[in-house]
C-alpha cells in the first residue's frame, strides 16, 4: 500500500513498462516513506482512441506516451504529495524518457478499514501490519 493504477496507450515493450513501474516506485518509497517491499502497482493498455487526457486548458501537449497514474493510499500530507509528484516526474523522464507533459497523477485517500491484503482480514485494523 499505496496502491499504484497505470493506464497507457498500448505498444510499449516490457522492458519499458517495467521502467515506468520501477520509476514511480522509487518515487513512492521516497516521499511516502514506505518500505522498499510495499509495492502494489497493475497496469491497464488501452488501444489508441480509448484513453483520452486533454490538458484541462493549460497548454499541455500529450503524446502517445501519456499516462494516467492513479494512486491509492492512506491520507499523507500536503508536503509528501508535491514532493511525490516532483519526483514522480524527475524520475520518468531520467529513467523513461517520459515528458512531464504526458504524466497525469491523481491521489485517492482511503483509511486503514479500506484495505485488505488477504484471507479476510483488515491487517491494519487487527494490529497485523
Amino acid at each position: 500500500m499505496p496502491l499504484l493504477k497505470f493506464d497507457i496507450i498500448e505498444g510499449r515493450s516490457d522492458t519499458e513498462v517495467r521502467a515506468l513501474l520501477d520509476a514511480a516506485h522509487e518515487a513512492m518509497v521516497e516521499a511516502f516513506r514506505v518500505p522498499n517491499s510495499d509495492r502494489y502497482q497493475c497496469v491497464t493498455q488501452h488501444r489508441p482512441g480509448e484513453l483520452l487526457l486533454e490538458d484541462t486548458g493549460l497548454g499541455y501537449p500529450r503524446s502517445a506516451k501519456v499516462v494516467l497514474l492513479t494512486v491509492v493510499s492512506r491520507p499523507r500530507a500536503k508536503e509528501m504529495k508535491v514532493a511525490f509528484y516532483r519526483l514522480l516526474v524527475e524520475k520518468l523522464e531520467a529513467q523513461c524518457g517520459l515528458s512531464p507533459n504526458d504524466l497525469i497523477v491523481s491521489l485517492v485517500e482511503n483509511t486503514d478499514a479500506d484495505w485488505s491484503f488477504g484471507r479476510g482480514r483488515a491487517q491494519f485494523l487487527t494490529g497485523e501490519l
